[in-house]
């Protein structure tokens, strides 16, 4: 394996580790998913693996990150489908969404609209400390009820001291600024299975 694929791929191992939602046995998935086309030692990247992730989990979370996890656990509660590291991108992550509002709706739930960030959310965190938070409504022709649910995710994201930035435009992301990312792998469910089981859990009547 030649220095510039090794270089390659010690970047990515560092990013999913950084990132904290993956363990080893994930992160090992992914690479060799990534550079399939390439004959990789996996014992090899396997150790690089668990050298780096049980170095990052000797951290711990960044206040942020465990405000974000309020953040989302309140508006959770307040009826809004609330995503941790929801698909790749925006475009994947609205489709997830509408996918846990099916399977809520045919369980007679109700909620309001959604929010998530995405992994290339995160990327973006570790470039420059800005998280993207997409919002939505499920009937997405509602102008004025899609600035209430942003103003109503920004109320919440503000109490937990968060510097918040958005447009006023529907159709824009509202923005985390100065958010300092930093998650070590835990036993959480989150994604959008996550998602899905906290929205039932804490709209359940039995809540």
């Amino acid at each position: 394996m030649n220095s510039e694929l090794m270089d390659e791929i010690d970047d990515e191992i560092d990013f999913l580790v950084k990132v904290g939602f993956y363990d080893k046995d994930d992160i090992l998935e992914t690479i060799i998913d990534e550079f399939i086309d390439f004959d990789l030692n996996e014992d090899e990247i396997y150790n690089k693996i668990m050298d780096k992730f049980n170095d990052h989990q000797k951290k711990s979370n960044s206040a942020d990150f465990t405000n974000l996890k309020e953040g989302f656990n309140k508006l959770t509660k307040e009826g809004i489908v609330s995503i941790h590291n929801c698909g790749y991108d925006i475009q994947e992550g609205v489709e997830d969404s509408f996918e846990i509002y099916t399977h809520l709706i045919n369980n007679n739930y109700s909620p309001k609209g959604f929010c998530f960030y995405t992994l290339s959310g995160i990327e973006e965190v570790f470039e420059n400390n800005v998280l993207t938070i997409a919002f939505g409504l499920f009937d997405e022709t509602d102008k004025k009820a899609s600035r209430e649910l942003a103003n109503n995710i920004i109320s919440i994201l503000e109490e937990y001291d968060f510097n918040v930035e958005w447009s006023n435009n529907p159709d824009k992301p509202i923005k985390i600024k100065d958010f300092k990312w930093e998650k070590i792998f835990d036993d959480t469910t989150y994604f959008m299975e996550g998602a899905y089981e906290d929205f039932i859990k804490y709209n359940s009547k039995e809540y």
